[in-house]
Parts: C-alpha cells; sequence; structure tokens
C-alpha cells in the first residue's frame, strides 16, 4: 500500500455508515484509508497491521466494543487519534475515559465530519514538523534535580539509570518505555505503575494514563483533543499526552 495520506482505518457493524465514512474521508483528502472492520478483533488486526494514525470505531460491535478496542489500541499507542461514530449519546463520558479524540452521535452532518478531519489533519501536521501552535504556558520547572538512580530490567538484564536523566516514561507497543538524555532509550516488561513507584513524586508527574513526565524538561503544553493537551519536552523529540485534568493539577501545584 503506498502511504500518501494520515493513516485511517475504520471500523463500524453497519456496512452502510462505513461507506459514509469512506466517502467522506475520501472528499476530506490527505488521509489514506487502510482498511475497513466491521467487528472489534478485525479492527484490532488492522490497527496490529497498518499502526494507523486514526481510527473512526463504533461503539457497539460484535466481538468486542469500540471501548474495549480503545483500552487496547491505547496500550500500544496512545498517540493513536480515536474518534467513535455511535447512534448511542450515553456512552460520551466512557470515551472520554479512553480519550477519545472526538465523539460524534449519528447521524451527523458532512460539515460536521469535516470539521473533525480538519483539527486531526491539523494535530497530526503539528506533530510532524514540530511546530508549537496555541502554546499554553508550562508550568514552572521543578528546581531541585531528581536523585539517586532507578534500576531498569528487560530481556537482556538491567540498567542503572540516574533519575534526574529520566525524562519521559511511556507506554507503548504494550511494555513501558523510558526515555533517557543523550537519546537513551530502554525497554521493560514492568507496569508504569510500577516504574512510577520507583520515581521522586517531587519531579515525576502521571499526566496521563499512559505517561509520566520529568517537570523540570517541560518546555511547552499544546492542545490536542477535546480535552487533552500535548507536553512537549526538552531534550527529546518524544512528547506525551496530558489530560484536561491533570493540566489544571499541574497549574495548582505551580500557581
Amino acid at each position: 500500500m503506498e502511504e500518501d495520506g494520515i493513516r485511517v482505518v475504520i471500523a463500524d457493524d453497519e456496512d452502510g455508515m462505513r461507506m459514509i465514512l469512506r466517502k467522506m474521508i475520501a472528499k476530506a483528502g490527505g488521509f489514506t484509508l487502510c482498511g475497513e472492520a466491521d467487528n472489534g478483533p478485525d479492527l484490532l488486526r488492522l490497527v496490529e497491521e497498518f499502526k494507523p494514525q486514526v481510527c473512526f470505531l463504533d461503539v457497539e460491535m460484535p466481538g468486542m466494543t469500540g471501548l474495549e478496542c480503545a483500552k487496547s489500541i491505547q496500550d500500544t499507542d496512545p498517540r493513536t487519534i480515536l474518534v467513535f461514530a455511535t447512534a448511542h449519546d450515553d456512552y460520551m463520558a466512557q470515551a472520554f475515559e479512553v480519550y477519545a479524540f472526538d465523539y460524534m452521535v449519528k447521524p451527523f452532518r458532512l460539515e460536521r465530519v469535516m470539521k473533525t478531519l480538519e483539527r486531526i489533519r491539523t494535530v497530526v501536521g503539528d506533530r510532524a514538523q514540530g511546530q508549537r501552535r496555541e502554546t499554553l504556558p508550562a508550568p514552572r520547572a521543578a528546581a531541585a534535580a531528581a536523585s539517586g538512580r532507578i534500576m531498569i530490567h528487560h530481556k537482556e538484564g538491567v540498567n542503572f539509570v540516574n533519575q534526574a536523566d529520566v525524562l519521559l516514561v511511556q507506554r507503548e507497543n504494550r511494555s513501558t518505555v523510558i526515555y533517557a538524555t543523550q537519546g537513551r532509550r530502554f525497554e521493560t516488561s514492568e507496569a508504569l505503575g510500577d516504574v512510577e513507584a520507583r520515581l521522586d513524586p517531587k519531579i515525576f508527574f502521571r499526566c496521563h494514563k499512559s505517561y509520566i513526565i520529568n517537570l523540570g524538561a517541560v518546555d511547552s503544553i499544546t492542545p490536542y483533543g477535546r480535552w487533552t493537551y500535548v507536553v512537549h519536552l526538552t531534550g527529546t523529540d518524544q512528547d506525551a499526552l496530558i489530560t484536561h485534568d491533570k493540566y489544571e493539577e499541574l497549574e495548582r501545584m505551580f500557581s
């Protein structure tokens, strides 16, 4: 498959709804439809195969619900943009608990979908180009240096890393990955919470269920989805997501 746009997959058990989304995505331009699924397990297989940047998914599907799929996708790549397109408006709160980018209730107007696709294009474009649009004030960097070292277990053995050098810890491909200074990357099968328990809480902050950041490395914070922002870090080209509630918590901590 030739990639000439933002990679998208669609999951809905209604043929007609998949056709509508397919036509709208084609009309918007700048997107590549990688595949379609009519059930949850097939959606996850498409995600594994194509690693899409965007998933349009229904809530109620055979095999696995859209919410169950979203949780699995988040554990594989928390940066995947999840857009729920459903006839059920009573799942909205649960959808945003899994950090949905948007939640569209059927029947929706063409203008509504086009607006969402335009926002996705902007977010993905900013991410690729490293732009800093609508920059929000970042919380003041913590003054104290993290003390001690952290031992990271992995299949080849262990590494010892100074906590002050750890910039970001995140879930990635169902593993926990530690990004450190000098471009170092360490992968472990440990749970994110287990690593978090060994980090200095005065320096490290759980900003999202899939991310822990070193507050001293925060450069700026920019809008992302409806209730989510992107944290840009110094010393690495990786960034993190932060929820609206966690951003407000940071504001209170550093006000």
